[in-house]
């Protein structure tokens, strides 16, 4: 009985693999003290490849199939093995197993955004995540470029990698679809079939196949997407810049009325609540017109001013405007030339 437990384990007679799980790649047949037995049987499934390695060197590529392991099948190891006839004996190689399944739901995503050009805002930064898939189209290639001599090699030891060439050929995608920022967040099908075009040829590089390449969001920063906000209001006006002001102060005048009510400080405390609000929003509509728009006549100009500004302003009430107009200021609403000006009038005021 011992003896022929030791002739089994000597001799194999099937090699197979029967995957057990979800996420291996490549998985090395045991050959430990064994040897391969002539017209032995060779069965690759359906979603699996096979590779024979002899002494290092790939030979033989086997796709789905039941094979019986003879010269006829095994060309290439015939050859290196110099066997001018049908073999024997025995003979030891490394038998290497490949999933060829698509592995799917693989995440990508910038971690922080990245800087790109674009037509209609220059250079924006941008945030983009989504998900991929991919399957090994080339085990001879993969084997010798990525997974090599070891026992299994999992999806996970790849993620990194592949997450990592994604993210580097986002900008070089952005650029090649042509898309400005606004189409690219409303085309995202377009962004991703540009992405996926840029990644094939590097993952067929390592024997991969990248199958299916997903964008679920493509975004601004917080603070950029305020920018954006602020012009898409403009847009909706027709850029009337006093039309957008009288906006701004409405929106504005909730915020003002609860500051006053709570005793807040800052620009809310310091204008007295909602009168002191609408009154600002009325000077700065009337003087931003005045100087981005059409003239108007100096005796309209001085009643509108008249009209607009009360009587006796208050110190605090000149500082809550100045504030307000560096606000506008560093969002580019208006140019330092307009505040300058601006500041020099308020200021003449509290003299």
């Amino acid at each position: 009985m011992a003896l022929m437990d030791f002739i089994k384990k000597q001799f194999i007679d099937i090699i197979q693999w029967t995957e057990e799980g979800d996420g291996t790649l490549a998985w090395r047949f045991p050959m430990r003290d064994m040897e391969i037995q002539n017209g032995g049987t060779l069965v690759v499934r359906e979603s699996q490849m096979a590779i024979f390695v002899n002494e290092g060197q790939v030979a033989d590529v086997f796709t789905p199939g039941t094979y019986k392991l003879t010269t006829q099948t095994l060309p290439v190891l015939t050859y290196l093995k110099n066997w001018d006839k049908l073999f024997e004996s025995p003979f030891k190689s490394d038998v290497y197993f490949f999933s060829t399944r698509q592995q799917i739901d693989q995440k990508w995503g910038t971690p922080q955004p990245i800087t790109i050009r674009d037509k209609d805002f220059g250079a924006v930064r941008l945030r983009a995540f989504g998900n991929y898939s991919f399957r090994i189209a080339d085990p001879k290639l993969f084997h010798t470029e990525i997974s090599g001599t070891r026992e299994s090699y999992p999806v996970a030891d790849l993620e990194g990698q592949l997450r990592g060439l994604v993210l580097q050929n986002i900008s070089n995608a952005i650029a090649g679809s042509g898309l400005p920022f606004l189409d690219l967040a409303a085309n995202q099908v377009m962004f991703a079939d540009a992405l996926t075009k840029e990644l094939a040829p590097i993952f067929a590089k390592l024997g991969l196949l990248i199958e299916n390449l997903t964008v679920q969001n493509v975004s601004l920063p917080e603070e950029l997407q305020k920018i954006l906000d602020q012009k898409i209001g403009m847009g909706m006006v027709g850029n009337d810049m006093a039309k957008f002001m009288q906006y701004q102060t409405a929106q504005a005048i909730p915020k003002f009325a609860e500051g006053s009510g709570n005793g807040g400080g800052g620009i809310a405390g310091d204008a007295m609540g909602l009168g002191a609000g609408v009154a600002l929003g009325q000077v700065l509509a009337q003087n931003l017109q005045q100087g981005l728009q059409t003239p108007v006549a100096p005796a309209a100009a001085a009643a509108a001013q008249a009209a607009a500004a009360p009587a006796g302003v208050r110190p605090d009430e000149v500082m809550a405007t100045l504030e307000k107009l560096g606000e506008l200021k560093s969002k580019g609403i208006l140019t330092q030339e307009e505040f300058d000006a601006k500041k020099a009038e308020l200021l003449k005021k509290l003299i």
